[in-house]
């Protein structure tokens, strides 16, 4: 009789509140994979820019290029790009303070 007890105690559905878990999980999954791709996209429009434009804010075609290179189709190059504009401004701010 014990074993019995234990098999139908096993055999209890999911609460609904770790459905609602693996739901809300997979959700941020795909709202996460979609900013990534459409970041991409973006970021794939930079590359159409005239030079004087990526250099208005900070970047370089090459920039644009090693970074979507170094990034798989799903990963999202913004961040990168972010830093990438970050360190050339800083590098001429300085560049500028010493001269």
């Amino acid at each position: 009789m014990r074993t019995t007890e234990r098999m139908i105690e096993l055999d209890r559905p999911a609460s609904s509140t770790a459905v609602t878990t693996r739901l809300a999980g997979l959700w941020i999954s795909v709202k996460s994979v979609w900013r990534a791709v459409r970041n991409r996209h973006v970021a794939n429009r930079l590359a159409d820019l005239d030079d004087y434009l990526l250099d208005d804010i900070g970047l370089t075609r090459s920039d644009i290029d090693r970074i979507l290179g170094d990034t798989g189709l799903v990963d999202d190059p913004s961040q990168q790009l972010t830093w990438a504009a970050l360190k050339r401004a800083r590098y001429m701010l300085i560049g500028a303070s010493r001269v």
